[in-house]
């Protein structure tokens, strides 16, 4: 006696979808849930939490104590400038943080085990951007909040917030970085090569120890990083603003995101 024969199930399709396709996610599968994730993971980082939140305001206290503090800068004192300079150092560390923990990522296999998801990697960048972009604003809070602390600093408060936007802003040039040196060096190498190099650049940009226009070391250090980014978010402050400045942060994001994205397709190939 033959056995009748088992009924096959038809699937419909959902939404015209074909059977044994799967639909991309909304926006390439960023959404809140793994940015909260992402940012909770850097945050147990207490090295990252103590050196790129912290140390910038104990600088700040540091320089601005000082006595000639209260002299008088463009639209503000000398104290409101070593505050700009201190937020956007700060600014500088966390968000290229935010992007060097790609090679931590890539180290344990994460990076790897993300290309087997439907996350798309402009939603990746997307999510480390976010990330870069929150801890930044948290590094240039902690410093202004310092500022107001002490009471040195004066500038209105016009300036003052535009400063704080424009050093944010400015700071995703060093998340690009970040993200460059991610997908170069490997593990947690990458912060240990970025946090030396951003306070040589720090040193080089003004933002420690002002360094006399026309010297030879002036015109060394107006091609370097840090310099461009340091004028444009004085530049409330000051009350100026060089072209070469914008010139040279512009200049260096190209480099940074065209070197991000260069290394970001090789490891994406090799995978």
């Amino acid at each position: 006696m033959s056995t009748p024969a088992t009924p096959v199930k038809t699937v419909t399709p959902v939404d015209g979808a074909t059977p044994g396709t799967r639909r991309a996610p909304r926006l390439g599968g960023f959404n809140r849930v793994l940015l909260s994730l992402e940012l909770r993971r850097m945050l147990r980082n207490r090295r990252t939490v103590f050196f790129s939140l912290l140390f910038p305001a104990a600088l700040y206290f540091a320089f601005a104590g000082s006595s000639g503090s209260d002299e008088r800068v463009g639209h503000g004192n000398v104290a409101a400038y070593v505050m700009v300079s201190m937020a956007l150092y700060g600014a500088a560390l966390t968000t290229a943080s935010a992007g060097s923990s790609v090679a931590l990522e890539r180290s344990v296999g994460w990076s790897r085990q993300l290309r087997l998801t439907p996350l798309h990697p402009l939603a990746y960048i997307a999510m480390k951007a976010a990330c870069a972009l929150v801890l930044g604003a948290l590094a240039v809070a902690v410093v202004n909040g310092a500022a107001l602390l002490q009471g040195r600093a004066d500038l209105p408060a016009g300036r003052w917030l535009a400063c704080a936007l424009l050093a944010l802003l400015c700071s995703f040039v060093f998340a690009a970085l970040g993200l460059f040196v991610g997908y170069v060096v490997p593990g947690e190498n990458a912060m240990q090569l970025l946090g030396p190099g951003l306070a040589l650049f720090a040193f080089l940009g003004n933002l420690f120890i002002p360094i006399t226009e026309g010297t030879t070391l002036w015109h060394v250090a107006s091609v370097t990083p840090m310099f461009g980014v340091a004028e444009i978010s004085r530049a409330p402050l000051t009350g100026e603003l060089p072209w070469y400045a914008v010139v040279n942060a512009v200049a260096w994001l190209v480099v940074f995101v065209a070197g991000a994205a260069w290394r970001m397709s090789k490891d994406t190939a090799r995978g």
